[in-house]
C-alpha cells in the first residue's frame, strides 16, 4: 500500500464551549449571598500546522473524524471553566483546505509552523454571575456553551519545490534526484517505479533549493492514461523544470515533444515555463552517438546538458545552470492566507417557519444558536428563549402562516404550545 496520499476528505469539529454555572454564595455569616456561578471555558479549535518534514497526508487515512475537546464547565464560587486545549495536526507544506460542501477555499499552508484554523471552538456559556443587574440581583439563569464549528473538508496537497524533474518513466529521474539531493527514492528500470513525488533538498555552492522527482508522464496522461493527472498538479508550483530525456532511445526528440504536449493539455501556462533539457545515460553512448543526439536538440535549445546520473558526469554543470535560472526567475505566486481580508456576506435568513403535521417547525442559524445556549431546566432561561424568538419576529410569522392557540411549535427537540 502506498504511503503517499495527496487528497483526502475528513470531518472536523471544534470543541463545544463549557456550560455556565448557576449557583449562590452559601458561606456562613454572609447574609443574602449573591450569584456565584462562573462562565464555561472556550472549546478547542482544530488547527493545521505546517511541517516541513511531512510529505504526505497519510496520517489522515486513519483519523477521518477529528474533534477538539470541549471547554470546562463553570464552577461555583465565581470560578470560570478552563479553555480547552486546541487540537493541532501537522500537515505538509503545500496543503490546501476546501469546504467540501461549498467548494470554498479555506486556506493553504505554505511555510513551516504556519497555523490555519479549520474549525473554531464554541464560546463558553455565561454563569449566573454574568446576568446579575441592579433590577435582578439574584438571577437563576445560566447559558450552555456554543457548539463548535463542524465542517467536512477536502484536503489537497500540492508539492512545493523550486525545481521539478519531468520526463518519461525510467529516464533516470529518481537516480538524478538521489545524485543531487538528500532524497533516497526507490530506483529500478521499469515503468512507474516512482509512484509518489520525491522531494529533496539540494545544497550546492552556498545555495539551497528544493527539487521534486515527479512520477513519469506518458502520452495522453492529461486524459487519464497511466498515472493520469493525479501527479500533474504537483508541478504547478515549480519555477523551472529539468526535462530529463533518455539519450539512448530511438527518438528522444519525439519523447520531449510528447511530454510538452501533455503539459500544454493540462495547463498551457506550464508549457511556457523555463525548461533545462538534460540528456541522461550518456555513459551508454560513444562520442559520435552523443553528438548526433545533441545536434538534434540544438534546433530546440542551444543549451543542452549531457550527463550520467549514475557516474555523476555533467552533474555540476547542470547544477550551475539551475542556480543561475533560479536567481533570475521569480517564485510562483502563491496565495498567502496569513492575512486574509474578510468581506461582508449577504445576511442569512435568521429563521424559517415550516408548517408540519400538528403544528409548525422553526429552523435557522440564529434559532439554533439560541436553542443550544438555553438551559431548559431553568425557568428564567426558558422565558429568555421565548423572548429571543419574539425578538426575531417569529410570533408575527406564525400569525401570518395561520397558527392557532394550541398548535405545537417545535424547535429542534423542544416543543411548546402556541399562544396568541
Amino acid at each position: 500500500m502506498s504511503l503517499f496520499i495527496d487528497e483526502i476528505t475528513i470531518e472536523v469539529n471544534g470543541g463545544r464551549g463549557g456550560h455556565g454555572m448557576s449557583s449562590f454564595r452559601r458561606e456562613k455569616f454572609v447574609a443574602l449571598g449573591g450569584p456565584s456561578g462562573g462562565n464555561g471555558g472556550k472549546g478547542g479549535d482544530v488547527i493545521f500546522i505546517g511541517d516541513e518534514g511531512s510529505t504526505t497526508l497519510f496520517d489522515f487515512r486513519y483519523q477521518r473524524h477529528i474533534k477538539a475537546d470541549s471547554g470546562e464547565n463553570g464552577k461555583s464560587r465565581g470560578m470560570h471553566g478552563k479553555n480547552a486545549i486546541n487540537k493541532y495536526l501537522k500537515v505538509p507544506l503545500g496543503t490546501i483546505v476546501y469546504d467540501d460542501n461549498t467548494g470554498k477555499r479555506i486556506g493553504e499552508i505554505i511555510y513551516h509552523d504556519q497555523e490555519l484554523v479549520v474549525a473554531k471552538g464554541g464560546k463558553g456559556g455565561r454563569g449566573n454571575m454574568a446576568f446579575a443587574t441592579n433590577r435582578n440581583q439574584a438571577p437563576r439563569i445560566s447559558e450552555n456553551g456554543d457548539l463548535g464549528e463542524s465542517l467536512k473538508l477536502k484536503v489537497e496537497l500540492k508539492v512545493l519545490a523550486d525545481v521539478g524533474i519531468i520526463g518519461f518513466p525510467s529516464v533516470g529521474k529518481s537516480t538524478l534526484i538521489s545524485a543531487i539531493s538528500n532524497a533516497r527514492p526507490k530506483i529500478a528500470d521499469y515503468p512507474f517505479t516512482t509512484l509518489t513525488p520525491n522531494l529533496g533538498m539540494v545544497e550546492y555552492k552556498e545555495h539551497a533549493f528544493a527539487v521534486a522527482d515527479l512520477p513519469g508522464l506518458i502520452e495522453n496522461a492529461s486524459e487519464g492514461v497511466g498515472l493520469g493527472t493525479r501527479f500533474l498538479k504537483h508541478i504547478e508550483r515549480c519555477r523551472i523544470f529539468i526535462h530529463l530525456v533518455d539519450a539512448t532511445i530511438e527518438n528522444p526528440v519525439e519523447s520531449y515533444h510528447i511530454i510538452n504536449e501533455e503539459l500544454k493539455k493540462y495547463d498551457e501556462e506550464l508549457s511556457t515555463r523555463k525548461q533545462i533539457i538534460a540528456l541522461n545515460k550518456i555513459e551508454m553512448l560513444n562520442e559520435n552517438e552523443l553528438n548526433d543526439v545533441i545536434n538534434e536538440f540544438r534546433e530546440i535549445d542551444n543549451n543542452i546538458y549531457a550527463l550520467s546520473a549514475i557516474t555523476k558526469q555533467g552533474i555540476n554543470e547542470l547544477l550551475d545552470q539551475i542556480i543561475y535560472e533560479l536567481e533570475n526567475i521569480p517564485a510562483v505566486k502563491i496565495i498567502d492566507d496569513s492575512h486574509q481580508i474578510y468581506q461582508l456576506e449577504d445576511e442569512e435568513t435568521p429563521f424559517i417557519v415550516t408548517k408540519v403535521s400538528g403544528g409548525f417547525e422553526i429552523t435557522g442559524r440564529m434559532v439554533e444558536l439560541y436553542y443550544y445556549r438555553t438551559n431548559f431546566v431553568e425557568e428564567e432561561a426558558i422565558n429568555r428563549f421565548a423572548r429571543q424568538l419574539r425578538t426575531l419576529g417569529i410570533n408575527e410569522e406564525l400569525k401570518l402562516q395561520g397558527a392557532k392557540n394550541g398548535d405545537i411549535i417545535r424547535v429542534i427537540d423542544y416543543e411548546f404550545e402556541y399562544l396568541d
